[in-house]
């Protein structure tokens, strides 16, 4: 562990975050009150883009790599290599910079997209005490979930992220009338036939096309920093929810037989 002693948190700080867990490569440049975002494409390209695009906010601000205050990052859950990748170029700028690091949660942010976008059309459709259930296409017939509950000023984490099979929405939810539990993610276009017998009225309006934006970052990175919510960057690390990608022989020989 570092022995780094960041001062106390300012008031106007300058916070660069950033999210690759996604196909999608979401950047955010918070300096005071004003908020720039690049969307570029992910994937296999993350990497490459990332540091240019960053520098190129930073660029258009008018800031140098030395004014930034801390770095955020996605942790996920999310793809194993966008998850690195976020993470190592965190960690290495955190250092260079002899900054902090604020670990965000990817599912949070998602979350945090989908209010946005709601509430953009409708101030009232996400009020204190919604819960707001994520979920996420994690491939291979299965989702990413977690659940989180909106107080008004931010969201509190109510069930951690958790690895579903497809049927478990449906399970949970497919005779569920509309309360304050409401569904937004991905996997609601993703994986729209397997979630077809959902209620409608479950979706959160906009959710289906909520992602960890440069907007969402933007703004739950700033409230971890106001509650000094910051590590060292040696404490920055990946949220794996996934233990496993890859079968062995026998076991592809089962699930052929199967």
């Amino acid at each position: 562990m570092s022995d780094s002693v960041f001062p106390t948190p300012l008031a106007a700080p300058i916070l660069l975050a950033l999210d690759t867990a996604t196909e999608r490569l979401h950047i955010a440049l918070v300096a005071g009150d004003a908020v720039h975002t690049r969307d570029l494409p992910g994937g296999a390209q993350a990497s490459a883009a990332l540091l240019p695009a960053s520098q190129a906010l930073l660029a258009a601000a008018g800031l140098r790599w030395a004014d930034v205050d801390a770095i955020a990052f996605g942790s996920g859950p999310g793809a194993f290599t966008g998850l690195r990748t976020a993470c190592a170029v965190t960690q290495g700028l955190a250092l260079g910079l002899d900054c902090p690091a604020i670990v965000l949660d990817t599912l949070m942010a998602v979350a945090e997209d989908a209010r946005q976008r709601a509430c953009a059309a409708d101030p009232q459709a996400c009020p204190p005490g919604q819960t707001l259930w994520v979920l996420q296409d994690a491939r291979m017939d299965e989702l990413y979930a977690a659940a989180f509950a909106w107080d008004g000023q931010a969201w509190q984490a109510t069930e951690g992220p958790a690895l579903w099979p497809l049927s478990e929405p449906l399970r949970r939810w497919a005779e569920a009338a509309p309360g304050n539990v409401r569904l937004c993610g991905n996997a609601l276009l993703q994986c729209a036939q397997a979630l077809a017998g959902l209620p409608e009225a479950l979706c959160l309006p906009g959710g289906a096309q909520a992602v960890p934006s440069g907007a969402a970052l933007a703004a739950l990175a700033a409230q971890a920093w106001r509650a000094g919510r910051s590590v060292d960057a040696a404490l920055a690390l990946p949220r794996y929810v996934r233990d496993k990608v890859a079968q062995t022989t026998a076991e592809r020989a089962a699930a052929a037989q199967a």
